[in-house]
């Protein structure tokens, strides 16, 4: 991949002012209380100059990380990677569209990598500006309907992005047909085999036929008597493989694996995060680090030591419950998260509300397979949040008996002291961390 010299590169006048009016402002609201900065830096810096995330981006290898789960955990895999080659800018708290991102790189200026969570609808816009080097593609699914609309015009945004930059290398997801189809005709393509836990949304094939799947692979047949299929009808050929999955290793905190690569590549991989779904993210930003340089084993090893992003997975004392906070977002991510769920836990938290970024739209509830949490007969589950109540129908419906509270800190007041597992939307969890916070700054001054 090519190598820019951020040291030699120098920014006009405007670009610098716009700079220093975006620092300055990310910087109070920090210190005002009104949030991290994420998006009010950039977006003071481009009202000076519209400009300004191009310039910025010029001297930085970049990797665009974008899917509708993921992200933010593939992110933080590929910036621990590259900080062993040196300082990467990125959008650490997730603030994933244009100013978010000009924020992340007005932070390290000066930074010789970029590793970019990037909004999947925002991808060419992004993409045009940024120039990426590595496009990272994890899978497609349902997500925020009233907002994205449907998964077809998301597929469509990748690969115009894919088209309209010919020189980036795109490592996708081989398991994920519409991933495939968003990066078939790009240049360079590796192939990773992270994975494809939900397949609800991926029957139809964009490009023409009807999506079979045969255990871990998948082909197409005619949805109608002479259709003409695609070129591409199966699933490509991986150039990175997982296997020796141990999802409960005796002592660890999360799955390990060994992953498979080009060149004859054998790297152990030991997580941190648990799930299956988090070796595949894990895979594809070892294959993502390896394009820009970076030793495979350096890479995993790296990967391997990071414990909690963006607060998710982080693990909180709650007056004697020591709950480990997990994301679920959509019938994707509920699915995923179900496999994370630590089966020797006896006590779980489910917590949905229906805000708009969470999407108001939770009929998608009835098509997650809630059966993982019966898996313990003396489990202990509670439905909370702004639609707990939906929650519970459904729970029940799926022969999951479960209690029901307010919000997520009440019903930790319902449980025993101990582990406590807790599967929160995007929503409930922001303000379950606020409340956390709070405790926490309370807990200080004492």
């Amino acid at each position: 991949m090519s190598s820019h010299d951020s040291s030699a590169h120098r920014l006009s006048m405007r670009a610098q002012l716009a700079l220093g009016a975006g620092t300055l402002a990310r910087t109070a609201s920090r210190i005002l209380g009104r949030g991290s900065g994420g998006m009010i830096g950039g977006e003071v810096a481009s009202r000076i100059h519209p400009n300004i995330l191009s310039e910025l981006a010029v001297p930085m290898n970049s990797v665009i990380v974008s899917g509708t789960n993921g992200k933010s955990t593939t992110n933080r895999f590929i910036r621990a990677a590259l900080e062993t080659a040196g300082q990467v800018a990125s959008n650490v708290n997730g603030d994933n569209m244009g100013s978010g991102i000009i924020t992340a790189l007005m932070t390290a200026p000066t930074a010789p990598h970029a590793a970019l969570e990037v909004d999947e609808m925002h991808v060419p816009a992004v993409a045009a500006h940024v120039s990426p080097e590595v496009f990272v593609f994890l899978n497609l699914s349902r997500d925020q309907l009233d907002r994205v609309g449907e998964i077809g015009s998301v597929e469509r945004r990748l690969r115009q992005a894919v088209e309209e930059n010919p020189d980036s290398l795109v490592v996708g997801n081989c398991d994920d047909p519409l991933i495939v189809s968003a990066a078939c005709e790009a240049r360079n393509v590796v192939w990773v085999a992270a994975g494809a836990g939900w397949g609800g949304d991926s029957a139809a094939y964009p490009r023409g036929g009807r999506v079979v799947r045969d255990s871990d692979s998948w082909h197409l047949i005619e949805a109608f008597p002479g259709e003409k299929l695609p070129k591409l009808r199966e699933r490509p050929t991986p150039d990175w493989t997982i296997g020796n999955i141990d999802l409960m290793p005796e002592g660890a905190s999360g799955p390990s694996a060994i992953l498979y690569g080009p060149h004859d590549v054998r790297v152990p991989l030991h997580l941190q995060l648990p799930g299956r779904a988090n070796l595949g993210n894990a895979a594809q930003a070892v294959a993502a680090a390896v394009a820009l340089g970076i030793d495979p084993q350096v890479a995993a090893n790296a990967i391997g030591q990071v414990r909690q992003v963006a607060g998710r997975y982080s693990i909180h004392d709650v007056d004697g419950r020591r709950a480990r906070i997990m994301l679920a977002k959509n019938p994707a991510g509920w699915q995923e998260a179900m496999t994370m769920v630590d089966p020797r836990v006896k006590q779980v938290v489910i917590a949905v509300n229906g805000q708009v970024p969470d999407g108001q739209d939770l009929s998608w509830l009835w098509d997650v397979d809630f059966s993982a949490l019966s898996a313990s007969g003396d489990r202990r589950v509670v439905a909370c949040g702004e639609r707990g109540a939906d929650l519970a129908v459904r729970l029940e419906y799926a022969g999951i008996h479960c209690d029901l509270a307010p919000l997520p800190m009440d019903a930790l007041k319902l449980l025993e002291p101990g582990k406590v597992e807790m599967l929160l939307n995007y929503t409930a969890l922001r303000d379950f961390k606020v409340i956390l916070d709070v405790r926490q700054k309370s807990a200080t001054r004492r």
